[in-house]
């Protein structure tokens, strides 16, 4: 009886695994999560205040404290109401849906903080248009649309057109509006 105990803990262990691996091996090419969206995706954080846990439940630790809504984040895997999340310095870990929302944000680029280099905000998509604001690197923006070469994003009340290229928030050659 107890050996049949362990199978059944085993199996179950088992299909929960599966569960909740399968979308993250599926990550690598385009597919849909349980929800019907893509997988991955970019939304934002809702809440001001957001606990990153470690597993898809609240009987799980908390790992990281968020505490500044509209950050973006990518969810890479999803499991019941709980979204799997990758920020821009790449932790993972899981997140509430109801914490999240589909606006899009965008961080300048992350990877070059530091460099004392900026991000240049332009009037038009090109990438001869004047520059109406540099932005250093980490600061959020708020994406209106992309085209595939360049995001019409709004940052600290000034707007304007930013390379796909010098942001995390949107893909390599997604458009969206």
């Amino acid at each position: 009886m107890r050996e049949l105990v362990l199978r059944i803990g085993l199996v179950a262990s088992l299909v929960f695994a599966a569960t909740v691996a399968a979308p993250a091996a599926a990550g690598a090419q385009a597919s849909k999560g349980l929800s019907g969206l893509p997988l991955p995706r970019f939304v934002s954080l809702k809440a001001k205040r957001v606990n990153m846990r470690i597993g898809p439940s609240t009987d799980y630790a908390v790992s990281w404290l968020y505490l500044k809504s509209g950050l973006p984040v990518e969810i890479i895997q999803e499991y019941d109401n709980w979204r799997r999340i990758r920020d821009a310095d790449g932790t993972e870990g899981w997140v509430n849906q109801s914490l999240l929302s589909g606006e899009r944000t965008a961080i300048a680029a992350p990877w070059m903080r530091g460099d004392n280099v900026y991000v240049n905000l332009r009037r038009d998509s090109l990438p001869t248009a004047a520059v109406v604001a540099k932005l250093e690197p980490g600061v959020v923006l708020t994406l209106d649309e992309c085209n595939g070469n360049w995001c019409h994003a709004e940052a600290n009340g000034v707007e304007g057109w930013v390379s796909q290229a010098e942001i995390w928030g949107a893909y390599p050659g997604e458009a969206f509006k």
